[in-house]
């Protein structure tokens, strides 16, 4: 583990992140100014099993859909990305063509690209340690480690999730491969749902504010509306862009309001002729104003 490098953010406290989007977590940073090892450990290994067992439903899924034992391994050992690999054989079980199968699932993977940079900017991992690293940025892995209060607990939390993830999951894919033959008819399991369901266990509690909520439940709607229209994937990717949608309508409302109120403000301290009431200030603020530019 490298060293822990030094940073003050709202807690003053050593090695702390930043609160706020370009620093840490923010309001569970400011809580919680500091975190054991051993309860970041117990968190990341708690959700690195639980998701990691769901590994067994893949293998399982994997081989009903006609993927050979070394080609559902090869997926988990190379890919590791659990929704791109429901989505890859879940479309070849369907029928459909394997390039249009595989165009589903690295769309769906580009989230992962997403996650690594706000991560990248957390972690602040060594370049040679990244490439490696970038293999392990999942869902599960990011909603681990974002809210952690300092680097080195994010970094702990990040390595113990994925580590256990990446480990159980490739156990379990080979063993639900193996025993797919003894489960008769895998859909009737509904195995498939397993991973989404511990995703989204982890996500409702990270929606603490209005905003946060309203911009989930867009997504929702966004990618239920173009499912059946888009191919594998496709959907989850444009419901991201529920975000920068609901920061639109926010900037929009913000700004009403603050015209509204700077309108009622225009009224006061002018003469008949128009002139500012304020003395000497309008015309040192058209001094400085003209200085900048100079």
């Amino acid at each position: 583990m490298a060293e822990q490098t030094a940073l003050t953010g709202r807690t003053g406290t050593a090695g702390a992140l930043p609160a706020g989007p370009s620093g840490g977590p923010g309001p569970a940073a400011e809580a919680r100014p500091d975190k054991p090892d051993a309860a970041v450990v117990r968190d990341a290994l708690g959700v690195g099993v639980a998701v990691g067992l769901s590994g067994f439903a893949f293998g399982v899924t994997s081989a009903g859909s006609g993927m050979s034992l070394l080609q559902t391994c090869a997926l988990s050992l190379f890919v590791f990305t659990g929704a791109s690999q429901f989505a890859l054989v879940g479309a070849l079980a369907a029928g459909g063509n394997p390039y249009t199968a595989a165009a589903g699932a690295f769309f769906l993977g580009i989230r992962n690209a997403f996650y690594g940079l706000r991560l990248s900017q957390l972690l602040a991992l060594p370049r040679a340690v990244r490439p490696f690293a970038a293999h392990w940025v999942t869902d599960e892995t990011t909603a681990v480690t974002l809210p952690q209060p300092t680097r080195r607990a994010a970094r702990v939390g990040f390595t113990v999730t994925g580590l256990a993830l990446y480990g159980l999951w490739n156990l379990t894919t080979l063993v639900g491969a193996l025993g797919a033959g003894a489960l008769g008819d895998t859909d009737a399991w509904g195995l498939d749902a397993a991973s989404p369901a511990v995703f989204l266990a982890l996500l409702a509690p990270m929606l603490g504010s209005t905003v946060e909520r309203v911009t989930a439940a867009l997504a929702v709607l966004l990618a239920l509306t173009l499912l059946p229209v888009l191919p594998a994937g496709v959907p989850v990717l444009l419901s991201a862009l529920a975000a920068p949608a609901v920061l639109f309508l926010m900037g929009r409302t913000k700004r009403g309001t603050a015209d509204e109120a700077g309108g009622s403000e225009d009224h006061r301290g002018y003469d008949a002729e128009g002139h500012s009431g304020c003395g000497d200030h309008g015309d040192v603020a058209e001094r400085t104003e003209g200085e900048r530019w100079t």
